[in-house]
């Protein structure tokens, strides 16, 4: 049987792509946020804020483009990059 190793403290979405870590997918609703003017993240303490924040970063940085297939493969992503909107 496998191991499932699961993280504590790491927000970096390239970290727990690139170690297997447990990682609950929310790369569904980056189109849900699309549609929003001012989204705001309040959720309780240890809840994902930072990670989803890492998650839209990579989904958006340009300079990361070249390893997208890498990093949402397997993910319920289904969305087509169609903006070009870059995170500083």
């Amino acid at each position: 049987m496998a191991r499932i190793t699961i993280p504590y403290a790491v927000a970096d979405f390239i970290e727990m792509r690139e170690r297997g870590f447990y990682y609950v997918d929310k790369t569904q609703y980056i189109a849900k946020l699309e549609d929003y003017k001012a989204p705001v993240f309040l959720r309780p303490r240890r809840f994902g804020k930072s990670l989803l924040v890492s998650t839209l970063a990579c989904y958006y940085d340009r300079t990361k483009a070249h390893r997208f297939d890498e990093l949402f493969e397997e993910l319920g992503l289904v969305i087509i990059r169609q903006k070009n909107i870059t995170v500083i």
